[in-house]
């Protein structure tokens, strides 16, 4: 539709990606002013102005050609970013601030809905589409969402606190965070490259009619959403095992990434089974490296004297947003490069090994820390014998 309306590829390509820029600015200042501004109010504010955003995009095509429509693009699409920072961010201070004793439960329970949207959504909006014309999926799904403002007013309480004195440059400061942050960079990275590559390679690899390349993508999301509560539970229930699930999805996600085309240095045959056995692994490594993140970053911050409350959690619900709208920018952008540059093949490869990397960093990172603690606590150890040896010959004299 953009192009019939006059817009090029590259003012296609700027509007799409100007989503992810304000998506990264909004989350940064929300998650700084948040407590100023109200969670409850955010969060509901955020669902209004996406639930009109998503109808305004349903009459895009009723608006005339040239530089009013591509304007329209740019506002719809700048609003929705700002929508969507807005909600996310709220609703995972809320909800952490519901349930401070099982973060990572809660937000595996919400990936659950996050899987199921992306199930549900794309047959859902191609049969209404089929059915009754371009329109209605987003009139639709926008009046939904408006219909969950009143819920969400009535339903949820007021969270009330006081503005923390950190920042997020203190935040981002810490190495255990920026590490982690690369971590969410490329994870997200990773799904996102998958959007404009994946239907492309499956349709010229195995002359798959158009509608069975959404089954395909069925795999990876189904795995997600099954894994991602048992992953936020085992987090919460056994926190210790938190660094060791970030570290092996990594590398997991890595592996998976290799094998999808497979990586032709390999000398593997490409095949649909092993495509979709490969999505289906990532979509339980993607869920082991992404539902720890936050309670990770959230340990981290009480560790280096950051308030516990609702401040502290607008943090970091900020940065996890801004980090994710990163990679959601960076993977789709250079996959498709990398893909009309090197195909499909390599270019799988080339996130696998982003994803490698931020794996091996991130274990590297925790045998150091384990090995300061340890040494840390030998010469505690050693400390306290020296003084109980210091007092024993005053104690004999007396």
């Amino acid at each position: 539709m953009a192009e019939k309306k006059g817009a090029s590829n590259t003012v296609i390509g700027m509007i799409f990606g100007c989503y992810a820029l304000f998506e990264l600015l909004a989350s940064l200042l929300f998650g700084k002013y948040l407590v100023q501004i109200g969670a409850k109010f955010m969060f509901v504010a955020g669902m209004f102005v996406s639930g009109g955003v998503t109808i305004l995009f349903g009459v895009l095509d009723q608006v005339p050609a040239g530089p009013v429509f591509i304007a329209m693009c740019f506002l719809v699409r700048i609003g929705d970013a700002l929508s969507f920072a807005a909600a996310i961010t709220a609703s995972f201070s809320i909800l952490v601030t519901a349930f401070p004793n099982n973060v990572a439960t809660v937000l595996g329970s919400l990936e659950i809905f996050s899987g199921l949207g992306l199930v549900l959504g794309p047959p859902l909006g191609g049969f209404l589409y089929q059915s009754f014309g371009y329109e209605v999926p987003f009139i639709f799904l926008g009046c939904i969402i408006l219909l969950m403002v009143p819920l969400n007013m009535y339903i949820l309480p007021n969270y009330e606190a006081n503005p923390g004195e950190h920042s997020f440059w203190k935040l981002i400061s810490l190495p255990k965070v920026t590490l982690i942050a690369f971590v969410i960079n490329s994870l997200s990275a990773c799904f996102g490259f998958l959007d404009p590559t994946l239907s492309l390679f499956v349709l010229k690899k195995f002359n798959l009619p158009a509608g069975y390349v959404g089954l395909v993508f069925l795999g990876l999301a189904l795995s997600y959403t099954i894994s991602s509560p048992l992953f936020g539970l085992l987090s919460d229930k056994m926190p210790h095992l938190r660094k060791w699930f970030l570290v092996l999805g990594n590398l997991i996600t890595a592996g998976c990434y290799m094998l999808l085309g497979p990586v032709p240095v390999l000398h593997i045959q490409s095949q649909l089974w092993l495509l979709v056995l490969m999505l289906v692994v990532n979509g339980i490594s993607a869920a082991m490296s992404i539902i720890p993140t936050f309670p990770e970053i959230l340990s981290c911050a009480y560790e280096n004297g950051f308030e516990e409350g609702l401040s502290t959690l607008a943090l970091v619900s900020g940065l996890f947003s801004a980090m994710w709208s990163i990679g959601a920018f960076l993977g789709p952008t250079l996959g498709g490069l990398l893909y009309e540059k090197v195909g499909f093949e390599w270019a799988a490869a080339v996130q696998g090994l982003w994803a490698l990397t931020t794996g091996l960093a991130m274990g590297l990172f925790y045998l150091l820390e384990y090995s300061r603690r340890r040494r840390s606590k030998f010469q505690n150890i050693l400390g306290t014998e020296e003084e109980q040896r210091a007092l024993l010959p005053d104690e004999n004299q007396s």
